[in-house]
């Protein structure tokens, strides 16, 4: 499996992707990454400065993904952003794998990155925790995945 940052004709897998695993969990629904505007152009939204999106192939398949984004208002705080994996490269260690290349370039660009997920995403939230991440009582600030139930902040440099 090759990690490799996004490109242009990965659009659509990268959404294929994302709604797959977000129908499996029942967040097909307003408030969470379904109904973000930007989900089929991630090669342009990521192009921003403090942005990148990286993908996993596997046999010219997008297979996971992950992107680390700034938050407004907050600017040494970024975001870990569309982590998702099919359901068969779950549990291969890809996904750590990908968490350390996102969160290494996040290190270069803030102090603390920060997540939201929801709570029946059981595995994922045990992944976060068993990386480092704290849960938070609520969430950092106000976004559009106002679905999102659980929040999680790791320190990546004092």
């Amino acid at each position: 499996m090759l990690i490799r940052e996004i490109a242009e004709e990965d659009n659509k897998q990268v959404e294929y992707l994302i709604r797959s695993c977000l129908v499996e969990f029942g967040a097909n629904k307003p408030g969470t990454a379904w109904s973000d505007p930007s989900l089929g152009d991630f090669y342009n939204l990521y192009k921003n400065e403090g942005s990148k999106y990286w993908v996993v192939e596997e046999n010219k398949k997008i297979v996971a993904g992950c992107g680390i984004g700034p938050i407004t208002g907050w600017p040494d705080i970024c975001e870990l952003q569309k982590m998702y994996a099919f359901k068969e490269t779950r549990g291969t260690g890809i996904s750590s794998d990908l968490l350390q290349v996102v969160l290494d370039f996040a290190k270069k660009n803030y102090k603390k990155c920060y997540l939201e997920t929801l709570s029946n995403m059981v595995a994922a939230n045990k992944f976060y925790k068993k990386n480092g991440f704290i849960q938070l009582e609520k969430p950092l600030n106000a976004t559009e995945h106002f679905a999102c139930d659980t929040w999680y902040i790791k320190t990546l440099k004092e």
